[in-house]
Formats: structure tokens, sequence, C-alpha cells
């Protein structure tokens, strides 16, 4: 009875969420990697799937702004296509902002990406940055989310 008893007041003190602080990830400025598939192949490989594709950047600090430097669409062969921001764009806490690529846009091909970079004065939540993808044809649809991944910025 007593590891039983042990057991249980073990369990009650593990966290709830699944997750620690030490999971919380915190930074003042990073450049992110974000893959965009604007077609999926669900046949023949001579007929892809058409998707919209939605950059969405979400300030998930309590407290803080951030800056976003830049939002630049890249193609499967790594040209750019566009750039999204002329000027940077500052995000109040829990604030969110989206790109979106529309389904007859097939300029990025399969391997299309955003590099997004932002900033922030001082250490904060990192952003939520990721592409919701989603497609409707004959009366079947697909949608997922591909996220974010931060990478070391390069001299482009």
């Amino acid at each position: 009875m007593r590891l039983v008893t042990c057991l249980l007041f073990a369990l009650l003190a593990l966290p709830a969420t699944g997750w620690s602080a030490s999971d919380v990830r915190l930074s003042k400025g990073q450049t992110v990697y974000v893959p965009v598939y604007s077609n999926v192949f669900s046949g023949p490989r001579s007929l892809p799937f058409q998707l919209a594709a939605t950059l969405s950047i979400r300030n998930t600090d309590m407290d803080s702004w951030l800056r976003i430097a830049s939002i630049d669409y890249y193609d499967t062969s790594g040209k750019l296509l566009r750039r999204y921001r002329d000027m940077p764009l500052s995000l109040a806490p829990l604030a969110s902002t989206y790109v979106h690529i529309e389904e007859k846009d097939v300029t990025g091909g399969f391997g299309a990406n955003f590099i997004v970079k932002w900033q922030a004065d001082r250490t904060i939540n990192t952003p939520i940055i990721e592409c919701v993808m989603i497609g409707a044809t004959s009366g079947q649809g697909i949608s997922f989310v591909s996220p974010g991944q931060p990478i070391r910025p390069g001299v482009r």
C-alpha cells in the first residue's frame, strides 16, 4: 500500500501540461525557414493537387512587441520570388499577421519556402511561425500545417 501511495504522489507531482520551463524557447531574434507545399502529388505525378498556403506569424509573448524585419518567398530552386515587407512590421503582444498565397499561384512549386526574420528589443518568447496549406477539388479536401525551423542567418 505504501508503494501505491508513493507512486500516486509522484504522479500528482508531474506537470499536467507535459512540458517544463526548460521547453520554453526564448530569443531576441531569429531567421526562420518555413516549408510551403503549394502542391502535393496525390495521384499520377503529372496531376499535382494545388494548395493555398497561409504563412502565420504569432507573437506568443504576453508583454513585449516584436518586429518582423522581412518575409521572403522562394521557389523550389531557391530563387527569390517575392518580398512581402518593405518596412519592418511591429506585432503587439499576442498579435498575429499572415501572408496568403492563392491556390492558383503555382510559381513556388513543391519546394517553396518562406524566410522570416524577426527581432525584439529584449529576450522574449519565440513566435509561432508556420504555414497552413489547404486545398479542395471534386469533393476531396486536404489541409496540414508546416512548422517553421530557426536557421543560421545567411548573407543574402
